[in-house]
């Protein structure tokens, strides 16, 4: 099934390569390259500006536009999943509230003391599993984003990084339109000096 999904995507920007499809097929590339799809936008807005060099800024807005859009797709994708954690949160407390008289009723057999400072034995019913991004690093990246606010989006263009960036702003509830606002300012900085630089070492070739 993966191997179709990737088959069909590879024909699809295949398709859209032709240059007679242009600037819609920059804007499909660098939408789909913004989400946790594993490609580059550079390469196509490159191919098209070999071919027509004039069209260099409506290419590179082009491509700003549908990079950012996909970014705003993984920041729903963050908060959708952030808001499906919570609700699962909520009826996972709510199960424990409801079992815990059933636990107090029936109250276990004597036995050596319990250290109440221990934690629960691994595979207790009714131990909350731990919160996603609890890991010492995760700790760290969510302090710092959430310090720091919507201009860490400013980075949403880095690669490997820039997507779940995107995606953690979401799930942090960073506010939307100013979040946007910082990716295309970042985007758009990247397309402007990638592609220049691109075209530079092209004509030195």
């Amino acid at each position: 099934m993966e191997a179709f999904l990737f088959s069909s995507i590879h024909a699809l920007l295949a398709a859209l390569a032709l240059p007679s499809v242009g600037l819609p097929a920059i804007f499909v590339v660098a939408l789909v390259s913004a989400t946790l799809l594993p490609l580059g936008s550079e390469p196509a807005v490159f191919a098209y500006l070999q071919l027509s060099p004039q069209m260099f800024w409506p290419a590179v807005l082009t491509a700003t536009l549908g990079n950012t859009l996909g970014g705003g797709v993984s920041y729903w994708m963050g908060l959708g999943a952030e808001k499906a954690y919570e609700r699962w949160k909520a009826r996972h407390d709510a199960g424990r509230m409801a079992a815990a008289p059933a636990h107090a009723a029936h109250p276990p057999a004597a036995g050596p003391a319990a250290d109440p400072g221990a934690p629960p034995p691994a595979g207790l019913a009714g131990a909350a599993p731990a919160r996603p991004g609890q890991g010492r690093w995760n700790r760290r990246a969510r302090a710092w984003m959430t310090r720091i606010g919507p201009p860490a989006l400013l980075l949403s263009w880095l690669p490997l990084v820039g997507d779940p960036l995107c995606a953690a702003a979401g799930w942090l509830r960073l506010s939307f339109w100013p979040c946007v606002a910082y990716m295309a300012a970042g985007k758009f900085a990247r397309y402007v000096c990638m592609t220049y630089f691109l075209l530079w070492a092209a004509r030195g070739l």
